[in-house]
């Protein structure tokens, strides 16, 4: 539906900064140059393997079922980023990114101009000289062994440089030893000094390894030892096997993913490479990827960031396989799960109630592919569960006949059945619960074809969120948003369907080198004119990017003097200073409709697509100023009677007297059941037992709302 026109926005996404035009306001679109949920995932998992792991045939990895780093049990190394976001349409959720950021999420110390190896992945052993199921047998290479996998530069980040590389070699060992690491161990420093009849050891001393190890080798002390203290000794020399890598493919020079689409026809390209050469056929085999990149200079300080990226995925190793063997017994969801919301990915649980209808989409898009060579009757579902709440919905999309994907691509939304697996309605509004601030759901889509023996499956989930902020991104930063000159403006536009608080702000901003982007900043709120940004409202000046230390975490910027608002506004950023800033830009969104800046007195929507990471927080306790409490009081409504059977009266000086006064009733999933204009009594006959819920507004922003339960 929306495909070709989100990939022509992809290539906007890399500008290159060759002059700053001090006259009009430039957008500039940066990398990450630090990685949060890398740094995260170091500090909470040491992900240490104890012992060599190996493997036999098949090895196979599509990576959705890692999270952050690879498989233990299948990688020997966790440089590599899996995630959901940096790739484009992959074969299936999530894959691996290589790129210039190191297993802590941070540019690796060594990153230069000229390409240097950064990223790699390295497969555990792999016994390649036999099988031993269904019966034990020698591997050669008359069993046609194939390892294949998919690939795509850039994908939704950064594209990879002329002179930058992907890397495929293949390992085995040559028959030698080589050294590996000293292996050490714990003594204490006592018996050293009864042995020697001392009381202290002093540095530049020398500590022969103890009885047990090798006595050759020694540690000369760098500080002053006595009883009790423990030291770590040299102990043995640990050799392992040398291994050869001979490289088997090689993606020599980056390209954008429209160049890489228009050679290739496709997102994702599959290679094949057969395993020929006698010598792989080891106990020990074992294949690696790594990849070349390069950052900026330092004149550009804000683009000595992450860039560069590849992304593999589908590793399949495997005997009995040919060069046409392109296909897998596999139906799977591509992208991450979309909101269920027309236009935010979270909003405030109030600002839903008021507008349920309009704040729902009617459908929405899912990617579904069949890898296979056949085609597939699959079913689809989704549900929708509330957290700690009583309302769940489903949808039954029925059976429908899923294409290969070589055939037909992705399942379209346009022909026969597909549009109840692809396209599926909303089915239901979310419930109106008026004694929570807050909501959530959790939303999983299931895609399965349960006629075979082993039934194929996957699923998909997402968090729908009723908080207090609104959020047009999804909480994944793939690159950075900054403008230039000083004095550069830059505005997201929001509504509030009722009038309520504006208390203040959450962003996120990226690291960069040597926090390049540690820039002053003024925080500044619009009014609305003719959907730009118009009368300047409120500011916050002086204001500096802060970093909070969770994943991928916004740091909130309080408003000293919160502010009562209607309608349409605007918030965002004034730069006081030369250089990017660098807020985090979600480049699998676009919202560039709603994203504005300037450096002149006009604004202009944005040139990229995506969306700024800039959340405005209301539903605060208190006002500023007694008149704007009183402008938005609401009046109060009587309902009688209440249980009711088929008439009710409704009684209300203020809403009676409005001739702009609404009356909607709702039941209890959201939807809407009637609406009509004021009316001093009403029949609802056609109304079944329950509990409802009905809310009376105009259009000066006041709104009451009661239960009413029909008998």
């Amino acid at each position: 539906m929306q495909r070709n026109k989100f990939i022509s926005w992809l290539i906007l996404l890399v500008i290159s900064l060759l002059t700053i035009n001090r006259l009009q306001a430039q957008e500039t679109i940066n990398g990450l140059f630090f990685n949060a949920q890398l740094q995260q995932k170091a500090v909470t998992s040491k992900n240490i393997q104890t012992a060599e792991v190996s493997t036999h045939l098949p090895f196979f990895d599509d990576f959705s079922t890692s999270n952050i780093y690879p498989d233990s049990q299948k990688w020997v190394d966790k440089h590599v980023f899996i995630n959901k976001d940096f790739p484009f349409l992959p074969p299936n959720t999530a894959a691996a990114t290589f790129d210039v950021l190191n297993e802590n999420g941070e540019v690796y110390p060594n990153a230069s101009i000229r390409p240097f190896k950064a990223d790699q992945l390295q497969s555990v052993l792999i016994r390649l000289d036999s099988v031993f199921n269904p019966s034990p047998k020698a591997l050669s290479p008359a069993d046609s062994i194939y390892f294949s996998f998919f690939y795509q530069p850039q994908g939704r980040g950064d594209k990879p440089e002329k002179h930058d590389s992907l890397i495929l070699q293949f390992g085995y060992p040559t028959g030698e030893m080589e050294f590996d690491f000293i292996d050490s161990v714990k003594v204490w420093v006592d018996d050293y000094l009864l042995a020697n009849q001392i009381d202290t050891i002093f540095p530049l001393d020398t500590l022969f390894a103890p009885l047990g190890c090798d006595t050759n080798l020694f540690m000369v002390s760098n500080r002053i030892l006595t009883w009790g203290d423990e030291i770590w000794m040299p102990c043995d020399s640990i050799f392992k096997p040398t291994i050869r890598w001979n490289t088997v493919w090689a993606m020599q020079g980056g390209q954008t993913l429209e160049e890489f689409y228009a050679e290739n026809n496709t997102y994702f390209k599959q290679v094949l490479i057969p395993v020929i050469n006698p010598d792989f056929f080891s106990e020990r085999f074992q294949f690696r990827f790594y990849n070349y990149g390069s950052i900026a200079d330092n004149s550009l300080p804000s683009n000595r960031s992450n860039v560069d990226q590849w992304h593999i995925d589908m590793v399949y190793l495997n005997r009995d396989r040919n060069f046409s063997d392109t296909t897998y017994k596999k139906i799977s969801f591509s992208e991450r799960a979309p909101s269920f919301l027309k236009r935010y990915q979270a909003m405030p649980y109030k600002q839903y109630r008021a507008d349920p209808t309009n704040a729902v989409r009617p459908a929405f898009e899912l990617f579904i592919t069949n890898l296979d060579s056949i085609t597939h009757n699959t079913t689809y579902r989704y549900q929708a569960t509330q957290i700690n709440g009583n309302q769940r919905f489903t949808y039954d999309g029925g059976n429908c006949n899923l294409l290969p994907f070589s055939i037909s691509g992705y399942q379209t939304c346009e022909s026969g059945c597909g549009a109840a697996h692809a396209c599926p309605p909303v089915a239901s509004l979310f419930s109106l619960d008026f004694d929570r601030d807050s909501t959530s759901y959790l939303i999983t889509h299931y895609i399965s074809d349960s006629t075979l023996a082993v039934p194929l499956t996957d699923s998909v989930q997402f968090t729908q969120g009723f908080y207090n902020y609104f959020a047009y991104d999804d909480g994944t930063p793939e690159l950075g948003y900054g403008l230039e000159p000083a004095g550069a403006h830059m505005a997201v536009q929001f509504k509030m369907v009722v009038p309520d608080t504006l208390n203040g702000v959450q962003m996120l901003f990226n690291r960069t080198h040597d926090n390049a982007n540690n820039k002053f900043f003024d925080i500044v709120v619009w009014r609305d004119n003719n959907g730009k940004p118009g009368e300047e409202i409120y500011r916050l000046v002086r204001q500096r990017p802060k970093w909070d230390e969770t994943l991928y975490g916004f740091h909130y910027y309080t408003f000293p003097d919160p502010l009562v608002i209607n309608g349409t506004f605007y918030i965002g950023l004034m730069q006081e200073e030369i250089g990017s800033i660098n807020i985090g830009f979600d480049a699998s969104l676009d919202n560039s409709q709603y994203n504005f800046y300037k450096s002149d007195e006009q604004w202009r929507n944005s040139d990229y697509p995506g969306s700024i990471m800039l959340r405005p927080v209301v539903g605060s306790s208190y006002f500023v100023g007694n008149d704007e409490y009183t402008s938005t009081k609401n009046p109060t409504l009587n309902i009688f009677p209440n249980p009711a059977s088929t008439v009710i009266n409704l009684r209300s000086e203020a809403f009676a007297s409005d001739n702009t006064t609404e009356i909607s009733i709702f039941d209890l999933t959201g939807r809407a059941v009637f609406s009509s204009k004021w009316q001093n009594q009403l029949t609802l006959d056609f109304l079944t037992k329950g509990m409802y819920l009905i809310r009376v507004n105009n259009t000066s922003g006041q709104f009451a709302t009661q239960k009413l339960l029909i008998k």
